[in-house]
C-alpha cells in the first residue's frame, strides 16, 4: 500500500488572482475551479496515471477568511529554464511578486499575497559566448 503526492493546496484570500500569478510563473493552465478554489497544473490529471507513477503534483488555492500570520513552513523552489535568474526575478516582479532577501544561491520572493518562495540558479543552457546565465 502507497499513496501519491497529488496536490499542494496554498490557503489564500483570492484563489482567482494568487493562482492567475502562478500559472504565469509555471506556465501552468486551470484545469479545475469552483466558487472558493481554483487548481492549477502542466497536466489534467486522471486516476490511472497517478496509481501508475508518481505524476507531478498541482497546485490547489482555496480561499479561507485568515491572513497570512508567520513564515510559511512549507514554500516552492523555482528554477528559470530559458533565461538568467536575474531576469526571472525581474518577470516575476512585474507580475506582482516581490524580492525579499537574496542568498548566495537563491533569491527569497513572495506571490500577490504574502505567500513565500525561492527562485534558484537557472537550469538555462550557458550562452554561447560562455558566460554563464548563473544566479
Amino acid at each position: 500500500m502507497t499513496s501519491r503526492f497529488t496536490e499542494l493546496v496554498v490557503d489564500c484570500h483570492d484563489p482567482e488572482r494568487v493562482a492567475a500569478f502562478w500559472c504565469e510563473v509555471l506556465d501552468f493552465r486551470v484545469i479545475d475551479r469552483s466558487e472558493d478554489k481554483v487548481e492549477i497544473g502542466s497536466w489534467e490529471p486522471t486516476a490511472e496515471e497517478i496509481r501508475s507513477r508518481q505524476m507531478p503534483p498541482t497546485l490547489l488555492f482555496i480561499k479561507v477568511p485568515e491572513g497570512k500570520t508567520v513564515k510559511n513552513r512549507l514554500h516552492l523552489d523555482i528554477s528559470p529554464i530559458d533565461t538568467s535568474t536575474a531576469t526571472e526575478v525581474t518577470r516575476l516582479l512585474t507580475l506582482g511578486a516581490t524580492q525579499t532577501a537574496e542568498g548566495s544561491t537563491w533569491i527569497l520572493m513572495t506571490d500577490p499575497e504574502g505567500n513565500e518562495f525561492d527562485v534558484l540558479r537557472t537550469l538555462a543552457p550557458p550562452d554561447p559566448n560562455n558566460e554563464a546565465p548563473g544566479l
